[in-house]
């Protein structure tokens, strides 16, 4: 059976905490490999992730710690990765990350790479590393080709697999891996998929982080409304089809950005007959 794993971000409130714990013990039902925790922009969700991390731990499933480096210095992240190891923690997502709005560069790490090198010198092979990819490119690259150059750089840098940013055409997925390929990176590179349960949403996203929504979707999403249930029901459709696309064509896992909610992966690892 195709491996999955689930992404978590770390919740705000008391009421986010339990519902969170909720949605984790249903989704357990799946059998993830793991279920990674995210990092708010410049470390600042940096107790709540690891407090998340180490309750998934508790429960007795491996849990990765998103690391995030800008504006970090090389003592802090040595102090971070300590934590981390003395709680058990065998696998990183390793991320430039963003700094909070209004703050400067600043830190001793400019670029993903730099920490994923810094990690290896530090912990050796403890960690499995997993990096960020663009199949259809980082928001902030010069070039496609500057986008795979610093994607290889990752990988030569001590990364064991890669995730991707979510996407919506599965040629951009299946080209990406072609061109790494062509470029001496055999890591495994598992394609990110977020479930579409809610139109706005999910549209402010994309505009946000350069994920393309092809134009059919976005227009048939905006002609649901607020049709809340159609909405779902076709967002499940495209998703399952683009999922058995990309298993199809040989994707070595799934990995599922949850939103901290349970009925959606559900229902597309159901409609996979993954369940």
């Amino acid at each position: 059976m195709l491996p999955i794993s689930l992404e978590f971000f770390p919740p705000k409130t008391a009421e986010g905490t339990d519902k969170l714990r909720a949605a984790r013990q249903q989704l357990y039902a799946l059998r993830p490999e793991f279920c990674s925790v995210t990092y708010g922009a410049g470390g600042s969700t940096h107790a709540g992730t690891f407090a998340t991390v180490g309750e998934i731990l508790a429960e007795g499933m491996e849990a990765a710690s998103h690391f995030s480096c800008i504006g970090a210095t090389r003592a802090r992240v040595r102090e971070q990765l300590a934590q981390l190891q003395a709680m058990g923690v065998k696998r990183l997502v390793a991320l430039r990350g963003d700094l909070p709005s209004g703050y400067g560069i600043g830190g001793e790490f400019q670029h993903a790479s730099e920490l994923v090198e810094f990690i290896r010198a530090e912990t050796g092979s403890h960690f499995r590393i997993e990096v960020a990819c663009y199949p259809e490119m980082h928001p902030q690259a010069r070039s496609p080709l500057a986008d795979l150059e610093a994607f290889v750089r990752k990988v030569r840098a001590g990364a064991d697999g890669a995730i991707t940013q979510y996407f919506y055409n599965a040629d951009a997925y299946f080209r990406f891996v072609d061109d790494v390929r062509g470029l001496g990176v055999a890591v495994p590179i598992v394609p990110g998929i977020m479930p579409i349960t809610n139109s706005s949403q999910l549209l402010r996203f994309s505009d946000a982080c350069g994920a393309e929504v092809p134009r059919w979707v976005r227009l048939r999403l905006q002609g649901f409304g607020d049709d809340v249930k159609s909405i779902r029901a076709f967002g499940q459709e495209v998703v399952a089809d683009l999922c058995r696309r990309l298993i199809a064509g040989g994707a070595p896992a799934i990995h599922f950005y949850t939103m901290n909610q349970a009925p959606a992966t559900l229902a597309l690892c159901e409609a996979l007959g993954r369940c």
